[in-house]
């Protein structure tokens, strides 16, 4: 169970800087939000390949996952950056 959550972690931090890397210019956001926002767009990617192809997330890496779960965390960090932007 730590190991999993440990992980989940690890692919966020690297999903949501992917999803920034993704996105032109500074974004307003902190670093535990953009690795929260990874975490989210990991989960979402995971269960919506699930249901869509029946990916199941094991046997090797899935380029394909990690570049979908990328660009889900771009739109993330961006819908976020514009919600706290307009707030401000």
């Amino acid at each position: 169970m730590l190991g999993t959550i440990i992980g989940a972690i690890l692919a966020g931090l690297v999903i949501g800087a992917l999803g920034r890397l993704l996105l032109p210019g500074k974004q307003d956001i902190s670093i535990p939000m953009t690795i929260l926002i990874g975490i989210i767009a990991s989960i979402v990617t995971t269960l919506v390949l699930g249901v869509l192809f029946g990916y199941s997330g094991g046997g090797g890496i899935s380029w394909w996952y990690w570049i979908i779960s990328a660009v889900v965390a771009a739109v993330g960090i961006s819908a976020y950056g514009r919600r706290v932007g307009k707030s401000r």
